[in-house]
């Protein structure tokens, strides 16, 4: 079990980075062209593939637009003509952030975000200034409503599937595998009828950072939401440990 806020962070990001960007579809798009053009359209023999799909129906992506993107590519290989860049840098309060990238023009990404990064007050860095503070990790989140099994049975399942931490919070499971083993520990889960919020691979920062200052607050938020707000950008991390917002 977690013992600290480490989940509860991890998921209010996903929630902010989701609300903010908006595009989740669109993102989700070019992962499943990419995966379609390194690997092919069969699932059967694709777990790429397979695993974009499974992180398209927990955003509850229509089944016609993942067809729609997988025969884009079939048709069309050049449809699929993105690359995978990381940038690493520094936000307000000593904050470390990684963006991930999927784009179609380098130098268009890169100065998008090195000017993201400075309307915040913050700084691209050079390549693994913070990654280093990071461990790259599949989870998978399930929703306790959703749920009909106890957190015992969850978590033999899933640790029988080779799956590395498992934790409760108090409207949720958390599950972290390996990334090479998320797919695995994904489709046991899917023979026991479980349905799962969140199906993706993430880095968990290793150790967390508040932010006292009000104004480093504002400029940490400009940063992530100008960030997902880019359409080259697929995803954001960081280590800022967000207040909860207070509940009603």
């Amino acid at each position: 079990m977690s013992g600290h806020s480490k989940f509860a962070n991890i998921k209010r990001k996903k929630e902010k980075n989701d609300a903010t960007k908006g595009k989740i579809f669109t993102k989700i798009g070019k992962e499943l062209m990419v995966a379609v053009k390194e690997g092919g359209s069969d699932v059967s023999n694709n777990n790429k593939l397979r695993d974009v799909i499974a992180k398209a129906k927990a955003n509850n992506m229509p089944n016609d637009s993942i067809d729609r993107n997988i025969k884009k590519v079939v048709a069309d290989a050049n449809a699929a003509n993105f690359e995978t860049v990381v940038y690493e840098g520094y936000g307000p309060s000593g904050t470390a952030i990684i963006v991930e990238a999927l784009t179609d023009n380098r130098n268009r990404a890169a100065s998008n975000i090195r000017n993201a990064f400075t309307k915040g007050g913050g700084n691209v860095g050079t390549p693994g200034c913070v990654s280093f503070m990071f461990d790259k990790k599949g989870q998978i989140i399930i929703d306790k409503e959703d749920c009909s099994m106890d957190a015992d049975e969850l978590m033999m399942i899933s640790l029988d599937a080779g799956a590395d931490d498992f934790a409760e919070e108090d409207d949720s499971f958390e599950i972290l595998t390996n990334p090479d083993d998320i797919g695995i520990v994904r489709e046991a889960l899917e023979a026991a009828k479980v349905k799962m919020v969140s199906v993706e691979v993430t880095r968990i920062p290793q150790t967390w950072v508040e932010i006292s200052n009000e104004g480093d607050v504002k400029r940490m938020n400009r940063i992530i939401d100008l960030l997902m707000e880019d359409d080259d950008v697929q995803d954001v991390f960081h280590n800022w440990e967000m207040p909860v917002e207070d509940e009603e």
